[in-house]
């Protein structure tokens, strides 16, 4: 593998880790935004005919609550609110499928809207303001998965924090850098949120076997249908399946096991003693006293024997030799 190839795949590796992944449920989120926005931009609409207020009591505009959260103002708070979206969302859908996330999702922005209208009315004329955009539903999600999580602390930026305090964090940063962000309303997200996590909507929740029927229903059987899209099923198993697939190593990818060999597995009264678990027993061979090499001393005194006879009868032979030779000169 060359350095440029290898580049491309440590650029490819860290993107696909940073990148969120898209689901269904943010992605019809996203699309009904992104076209009513161009439906008020294209007629000149006001926001007073999508926007949530104190005239969802006083004038009936019961419609509100189900459209200020896909309103936007500007094309600039339109991609902020989508941004917000799909990074804090992300993982709620996730825990729960894509039918599910997308009845939460209207549980939270109809009860959030509801509350802000009534307190709206609880205000001064000069002090009402009209609230939209997709953020506090955002926040309301965050809310829900710091409930529902076990981590003790998150990280934010590098940053270690409480969990329960990423969703007022969240609120500071939207505040600061969002348009037209509506405090009040941020913060009665935050508080549905937490009160939808603590299960004091379970009456009117959907529950898992209801949603894996309805995806399987039109429209909502069309969302598996979208292609490099993330759909997550309601079940359970299958969520479980979807999100962490089954990994099938190569053969010859991961060291084999060595396992003891078949005979040892119904070892002799004998044999058992000098093995454990089909292997030997190097404990008990250590500890017990070493055997003789020869245990009935043919073999060493025989070769002893042997050697040195050999020997001395050669060197004896060759004085006697050597001794004949001397007398023969003399």
């Amino acid at each position: 593998m060359t350095r440029i190839e290898h580049c491309k795949m440590m650029l490819r590796t860290v993107f696909k880790d940073i990148t969120p992944v898209l689901t269904s449920g943010i992605l019809t989120a996203v699309t009904l935004s992104c076209g009513l926005f161009g439906i008020a931009t294209y007629f000149n609409l006001n926001q007073d005919v999508f926007s949530v207020g104190a005239s969802v009591f006083e004038n009936g505009h019961v419609h509100k609550l189900f459209t200020y959260p896909f309103y936007h103002k500007t094309f600039a708070q339109l991609l902020l609110n989508i941004t917000a979206l799909v990074v804090l969302s992300g993982s709620l859908e996730r825990g729960v499928g894509t039918v599910r996330f997308l009845f939460v999702f209207l549980l939270l922005s109809i009860s959030t809207g509801f509350w802000y209208a009534f307190l709206d009315i609880l205000q001064g004329g000069s002090t009402r303001s009209h609230a939209e955009g997709l953020f506090p539903v955002a926040l309301a999600c965050v809310a829900v998965t710091t409930m529902h999580t076990r981590m003790a602390k998150g990280f934010l930026c590098g940053v270690s924090v409480p969990t329960m305090a990423l969703p007022w964090l969240f609120l500071i940063i939207s505040t600061i850098l969002i348009p037209h962000c509506v405090l009040p309303c941020n913060v009665i997200a935050i508080l549905i949120g937490w009160m939808y996590g603590k299960a004091w909507f379970s009456l009117v929740d959907m529950s898992e076997a209801r949603a894996s029927v309805l995806e399987n229903t039109m429209p909502l059987r069309l969302l598996k249908s979208i292609s490099g899209v993330l759909f997550v099923p309601a079940s359970t198993e299958q969520r479980r399946k979807t999100l962490l697939p089954q990994i099938n190593p190569t053969p010859g990818s991961y060291p084999v096991q060595a396992y003891a060999p078949l005979s040892s597995i119904h070892p002799t009264e004998t044999t058992a003693k000098m093995m454990y678990e089909g292997w030997p027993n190097m404990t008990s061979a250590l500890s017990s006293p070493a055997p003789p090499l020869y245990p009935y001393g043919h073999g060493s005194a025989g070769s002893f024997g042997q050697s040195h006879g050999h020997s001395m009868e050669q060197r004896f032979g060759h004085s006697c030799t050597h001794n004949h030779d001397q007398q023969q000169l003399f």
